[in-house]
């Protein structure tokens, strides 16, 4: 780097005297162990199409030099860039580099872009976004998401842990200690910053589209939380664009689920092999947007497979979708408009249906649970069963006229498909802090009992609804533990509103062109136990519990022999009629090792409340062996 720190690669290349182009992906996640087994299932299957490929660790982490600061800071962000124009400069590479990533690579490789390096032509983003404040792990519609404390402890577990002496030799414990002294509390830093401010607009690469110039390729899931981005790309890029949404979790789509998977090996081929070498793959005449239109199904925790059909359209204004209104009319939906007045109070209890966040395979049971009784703590409009069947594609938005209580309110907004037995499966979801319901930058407090024209936008979804089903829109003014709730509780009155939805014509072009994905490579990661995983609700003295624990086992790389195990648990409570009451305790252990070197790390971190402060605890401490080397606490209060 231009400070002189040296930052860790491993470096696939292919045997030839050519020279080829680069791929470089750039985490925190350790390629040592954090993600060896899914690396070997992609840049060892590039390099054999002729590409050199570099999984590279963010400053401070794995086996690089210096010390972490934050996510996509400029620091990380300008190493990438740096990283890009050495490889570019290498005698082996033809001074054309792709960058890939899901999740921290997916958007730090859109940021990197939006700074125009040179010999960057081409981005493959998975799950990923294009505002880091409307549609990151944080805040949502200005509420603050409950994942936000998960995701901090999540981070800060797996950024305490050390480089390899295999690699390191006797540095290793210097470079580690340092590590563990500057661990940022990233959960204070986004706390304090509720607002859209110029912290959040930092790595937005909405902020100007314009900016990146190079050909992105955006890959989502629908039972992801990042759901969005592939159709604001689409949107806002002028640059070559196209954008596939599939029916998977929080991972790549070659070993997301639910099934269908798709070969994205062979589709990130297609991609590169046009934008990196001039070959002619098709790409250039593929559908805008491909789409999985999910079936009806019943609600379920987790799911192996989710029926549907694969659409290609040419975006989302296509012709082949049409617009449907809906009216808030009594307690239906209807197509015809009549008065409205109802109401709906805080329930501490609506949201324990929500399922996760940000489903990828940490914990049991991740996906949201039959709806029906967060709909009964909550203020439902349904259609009439359907006569025709309908296909929704796009992001729903309720345009609706609401008053408050209180100054501050929060409205969760939930569009279901409700089963004739009843059941309700979740299809799309939307939040909105109603001080922000004209600004995300400069909140303002609701006038009691003052009506209010709003609008929730729901998250986008390709969802097909039988004949015979009914469409629920379910209104609450909490949903815990998803978003944090307001500390008083309140009334929401809603007096008139629409719903908007897109519609997919009948006619609409089915794709074929996806194969399913192929068999892995070889994979050098070993799972030599597993453990436990629970979630469950429970309920004591007037006090609900969410519990979620999930023991990963312990794995080992046979290629070096390095052993790595974790665990994490987090406990979510609130008091039943009291929402300030609201608090959580997350724990994570991280273990590695090698013979006769064992380390351990454990990260400790508390949220709780009251009407106008947050409290927030951590630990962190570090084991070598069975003693303990480092020991670090904090305690912060951050204004609500």
């Amino acid at each position: 780097m231009p400070d002189g720190i040296t930052l860790s690669a491993r470096v696939w290349r292919p045997v030839c005297d050519m020279r080829v182009p680069a791929i470089i992906e750039a985490l925190p996640y350790r390629k040592r162990d954090g993600t060896a087994a899914r690396d070997a299932g992609t840049h060892t299957q590039f390099v054999q199409s002729g590409y050199v490929c570099l999984r590279i660790d963010l400053r401070g982490n794995g086996e690089s030099d210096g010390l972490f600061d934050d996510e996509y800071s400029p620091q990380e962000l300008n190493d990438i860039y740096a990283a890009i124009a050495w490889i570019a400069d290498q005698d082996w590479c033809t001074g054309s580099v792709g960058i890939m990533g899901i999740s921290w690579g997916g958007f730090n490789g859109l940021q990197v872009a939006a700074m125009q390096p040179p010999a960057l032509k081409a981005v493959i983003t998975c799950c990923s976004t294009v505002d880091r404040y409307a549609d990151d792990i944080h805040y949502k519609g200005g509420c603050l998401l409950g994942a936000n404390i998960a995701w901090a402890a999540t981070a800060m577990s797996w950024f305490s842990t050390p480089p390899d002496p295999m690699l390191m030799g006797n540095s290793w414990r210097t470079m580690w200690l340092d590590r563990l002294r500057a661990t940022p509390n990233l959960i204070d830093t986004w706390m304090r910053h509720p607002n859209r401010d110029d912290y959040w607009r930092h790595g937005s690469v909405c902020e100007d589209y314009s900016r990146i110039n190079a050909a992105v390729l955006a890959i989502g899931g629908w039972h992801d939380g990042y759901r969005n981005t592939p159709s604001n790309l689409l949107a806002g890029l002028s640059s070559p664009v196209k954008a596939i949404m599939g029916p998977w979790n929080h991972k790549y789509p070659h070993l997301g689920m639910p099934e269908p998977k798709i070969d994205f090996v062979t589709e990130a081929l297609r991609w590169w092999n046009h934008w990196l070498k001039g070959a002619d793959t098709g790409v250039a005449n593929d559908p805008a947007y491909r789409a999985y239109v999910m079936d009806s199904i019943g609600p379920a925790k987790s799911y192996d497979h989710r029926p549907g059909k694969w659409v290609g359209l040419d975006g989302l204004s296509s012709p082949e979708i049409e617009p449907w209104t809906l009216h808030l009319a009594g307690a239906s939906l209807s197509e015809t408009a009549t008065d409205t007045r109802r109401s709906v109070q805080t329930d501490t209890r609506c949201g324990e249906g929500s399922g996760q966040y940000f489903p990828f395979g940490f914990g049991p049971g991740e996906l949201p649970d039959d709806q029906q009784d967060d709909d009964e703590r909550s203020m439902c409009f349904d259609t009439t069963p359907l006569s025709a069947a309908k296909a929704l594609l796009g992001a729903p938005t309720l345009n609706v006229r609401v008053q408050s209580k209180t100054p501050r309110a929060q409205i969760a907004v939930r569009l279901s498909d409700v089963h004739p037995d009843g059941t309700a499966t979740l299809i799309s979801h939307g939040f909105l802090n109603l001080r922000h319901r004209t600004s995300f930058e400069f909140p303002q407090d609701l006038e009691p009992d003052v009506v209010y024209d709003v609008a929730v936008v729901l998250d986008q979804c390709a969802y097909a609804v039988p004949a015979g089903h009914r469409l629920r829109i379910a209104i609450s003014p909490s949903y815990w533990p998803f978003i944090w709730p307001e500390a008083v509780a309140t009334v929401l009155t809603v007096t008139g509103g629409t719903l908007g939805l897109s519609v997919l014509q009948t006619g609409a072009a089915a794709y074929t062109g996806f194969t399913p994905a192929r068999p892995h490579t070889p994979n050098p990661v070993t799972q030599k136990t597993t453990g436990p995983e629970r979630q469950e609700w429970s309920v004591e003295n007037g006090t609900h519990t969410l519990l979620i624990e999930a023991d990963h086992g312990l794995s080992v790389d046979e290629t070096h022999g390095l052993e790595s195990s974790s665990s994490m648990r987090e406990v979510w409570q609130i008091d039943e009629g009291d929402p300030a009451s609201a608090r959580c305790a997350i724990e994570w252990v991280h273990g590695m090792g090698r013979d006769d070197w064992q380390i351990t790390t454990r990260c400790k971190m508390t949220l709780r409340g009251d009407v106008s402060q947050f409290f927030v605890t951590g630990e962190l401490t570090a084991f070598e062996d069975e003693t303990e080397v480092f020991v670090r606490s904090f305690t912060e209060t951050v204004p609500r």
